[in-house]
C-alpha cells in the first residue's frame, strides 16, 4: 500500500489567482515544499501541498501569516 503522509491537504480562502500569485513567492521558494497548487475551481479552494519535512500545523501556521484561513481536511 503506497504511503502519502506526505501530501498536505487544506481547505482555504485562496479563492483568485491573485491571491495564488501572493503566496506563490512564499510557497515556490520555501525549501520544505516540493510542490503546491491550489484548486480554484473546488467550493473549499483546496490548497495541497507536498512535503517530507512540514507538518499540518506548519503549513497552516505560514499560510495564516500571510493572511489566509486554512484548515486541515481531514
Amino acid at each position: 500500500m503506497e504511503n502519502f503522509d506526505h501530501i498536505l491537504l487544506f481547505k482555504t480562502d485562496i479563492r483568485s489567482e491573485s491571491d495564488k500569485m501572493n503566496l506563490q513567492p512564499v510557497l515556490d521558494t520555501h525549501d520544505c515544499i516540493e510542490n503546491w497548487n491550489v484548486d480554484l475551481d473546488d467550493e473549499d479552494y483546496v490548497l495541497r501541498v507536498i512535503s517530507h519535512q512540514l507538518k499540518h500545523h506548519q503549513i497552516i501556521e505560514l499560510i495564516n501569516k500571510y493572511g489566509y484561513e486554512c484548515h486541515e481536511l481531514k
